[in-house]
């Protein structure tokens, strides 16, 4: 990349994916001895579970409000106040409901970061390193479930308070990031939709890019002055039917995938495969590091190859590994689930992990941009929080077979979404892929 700052403020940024991936699975290591700590049935365990996500749904609803009204830079450093400040709640809780309360406000953080940071790091990266740029969103969110990972493998000896320090050492990025924000310039999309402040637009866009800055500047301009005198524009309308389509089903399929059944509940499955807690923990490690070098793989072909490819490319991945392990549960032999599950980590990131946030961010033209990505992170959480809350009772009931085999045909219906209806958005101004989606 030849402009080091937009480098530079998207990796401060993709900060953001990093907290977000560490939060997300930072609860795998700690949920068992809080179980037992606080003596929780199944119910409240997977409420337990799943609090973080409910406040994750809830935020990437309202995260597009705070967006547009306030900017996207004072929007992410609010998120990272959020997330400081659950970090070490979480960790100092004296009970139950203090401890649910503060993941809660985690989530929050996290779902406002899904719709913040993809969307900031899209409106100020050249067309041409778009893809990569974003990213680095979803690269650092699963260095974030890396680090997690080997964090909880290395503190999980620390004795009855173990969970404590797993779940409060978030708070050093927190800091961080919540520094770091402070530097980035907001986004000269934003300055101009929502400011009408032309000219601090006008020296971002210089700085991105010297040669590209005017002929940008101008069409975010003109797309302003479409809309500028016509009604408020409302995500559900027949005009923006096609990226609001895309953007939910989608989001739908990332997560019917199970993959957020796997990254939390990752040690208990490997446990009952018959491997012993320690073995378990470091084979969740070993998920997260094939989950971060495949991404990072990904990240380097999809401004290459394109969305598509590599969507369909991870599809049929996930549809083999996926029927692998559910027959691994029929018969009762679990030789090889912890290498099917790491082969699935490995199609999932380099498609549909490295792919999602790149994809929601282009599709939606500037004046709904906010909305349409709170719409598709909405959807996104709200589906990660049934599949999270639903995943140890399913599987209780029904069997590892059943639900692994519900996961598999629903990513073969995936399959034919990108076949039939996915379109691709390498390569093309976002000005220019949103007059494509509103013509489609």
């Amino acid at each position: 990349m030849k402009n080091s700052k937009v480098l530079v403020w998207s990796i401060v940024v993709a900060l953001g994916g990093f907290l977000f991936g560490f939060d997300t699975a930072v609860i795998s290591g700690a949920e068992k001895a809080i179980q037992h700590l606080w003596d929780l049935s199944a119910v409240e365990h997977g409420f337990t579970v799943s609090i973080a996500l409910i406040g994750t749904v809830l935020g990437a609803m309202l995260g597009g409000i705070p967006a547009d009204k306030l900017g996207r830079k004072t929007t992410l450093f609010w998120i990272a106040v959020l997330y400081l400040v659950s970090s070490l709640g979480s960790a100092l809780a004296t009970d139950w409901y203090v401890f649910i309360f503060f993941r809660f406000l985690g989530g929050l953080g996290v779902g406002a970061s899904s719709v913040a940071a993809p969307m900031y790091i899209s409106e100020i990266s050249p067309a041409k390193s778009r893809g990569k740029m974003v990213g680095l969103f979803q690269f650092n969110v699963v260095f974030g479930i890396l680090i997690a990972y080997f964090s909880n493998y290395f503190m999980q000896d620390m004795g009855d308070d173990a969970w404590r320090w797993m779940l409060g050492v978030q708070a050093l990025p927190s800091l961080i990031f919540l520094l770091a924000i402070i530097y980035v310039p907001e986004s000269p999309r934003w300055l101009i939709m929502k400011k009408g402040d032309v000219q601090q637009a006008r020296e971002i866009l210089n700085i991105i890019d010297p040669q590209t800055s005017e002929e940008t500047l101008f069409a975010i301009m003109n797309a302003n002055e479409e809309t500028k005198d016509k009604p408020s524009a409302r995500l559900f309308s027949a005009k923006y039917k096609t990226p609001v389509m895309l953007a939910i089903l989608f989001a739908v399929f990332n997560q019917v995938s199970g993959i957020n059944a796997i990254i939390y509940y990752s040690p208990r499955i490997f446990e009952m495969t018959g491997l012993g807690a320690k073995a378990a923990f470091l084979s969740s490690a070993g998920i997260g590091f094939v989950n971060f070098a495949f991404t990072l793989l990904a990240i380097n072909f999809i401004d290459r190859f394109g969305r598509r490819t590599l969507m369909a490319i991870g599809s049929v991945g996930v549809i083999i590994t996926l029927g692998l392990v559910a027959r691994a549960f029929f018969i009762k032999d679990f030789t090889g689930v912890p290498v099917f599950l790491f082969v699935y980590i490995a199609f999932f990131a380099f498609s549909q992990g490295a792919v999602i946030w790149v994809f929601i961010s282009e599709i939606f033209p500037n004046e709904v941009r906010a909305n349409g990505q709170a719409l598709g992170s909405f959807t996104h959480w709200f589906m990660a929080a049934v599949i999270a809350f639903s995943f140890p009772i399913i599987s209780e009931y029904l069997g590892g077979g059943i639900t692994f085999s519900f996961f598999a045909i629903m990513m073969i219906l995936q399959l034919i979404f990108v076949w039939r209806i996915m379109p691709e958005t390498k390569g093309t101004s976002l000005e220019r892929t949103d007059k494509t989606m509103i013509l489609h």
